[in-house]
């Protein structure tokens, strides 16, 4: 048997794809690839196919990580060529190396998310500074999270690690438009939601966009 780890892309084309949707969509592509996925044991044997983290719908990403078994051994070069070729627009393999059978799950493994986030505001990049350095500068941040008629009380502090500014464009024609940099924790413990950060930070409206770049284990 093989584990294979695989690096993953998902672009605007298909942002908007659930998450069991896409591992659907993983299955029906290894098939038409022809690889020679490993199946689960028991009464209803299913392939052995592992996403680290769930991504929003409506959240695009250069940085997912997904393990595969195989029943036999299969170059990872090989795996990535054959399939590629059988992608639509907006899924892209970058990588895929070998991982040893014993190592724990993908999810339990991970530690942090690093995102960024498109905004269009009023604020000066000044501002902005400001409000990230406050943030940062605050012990506890109670939130809610609210899902139906269910509300979640927890400290939105404490799943941020780091803020920045990336990039700040403003020009007469249109309005300024800011690209946050965030590393959020990413744990079976909580996970940081970046939209909640940009409330935090008292900007208005939802993100233009949020990118997922990195997904980062411990070590």
């Amino acid at each position: 048997m093989q584990r294979l780890r695989v690096r993953f892309g998902r672009g605007e084309q298909v942002e908007f794809i659930s998450h069991l949707d896409i591992m659907r969509f993983w299955e029906r592509a290894f098939r038409r690839a022809e690889i020679p996925l490993a199946y689960s044991q028991g009464f209803s044997p299913h392939p052995r196919i592992s996403l680290a983290a769930p991504l929003p719908v409506g959240v695009t990403s250069e940085f997912e990580l997904m393990d595969v078994w195989l029943k036999r051994w299969m170059p990872p070069e090989s795996f990535l060529m054959t399939v590629t070729g059988q992608l639509p627009a907006g899924f892209e393999i970058f990588e895929v190396w070998d991982v040893a059978l014993r190592l724990p799950s993908l999810q339990s493994m991970l530690a942090f998310s690093e995102y960024h986030v498109g905004i269009k505001t009023e604020k000066r990049e000044q501002e902005i500074q400001d409000s990230l350095d406050s943030l940062l500068q605050a012990k506890q941040l109670t939130w809610h999270h609210s899902r139906g008629e269910k509300v979640r009380w927890y400290d939105l502090r404490a799943l941020i690690d780091s803020l920045w500014l990336v990039s700040y464009h403003s020009d007469q024609s249109e309005e300024p438009m800011c690209i946050l940099g965030m590393k959020l924790m990413c744990d079976t413990t909580g996970s940081g939601r970046p939209e909640q950060v940009v409330s935090a930070l008292s900007f208005n409206g939802y993100p233009e966009f949020i990118h997922r770049t990195k997904l980062i284990l411990k070590q």
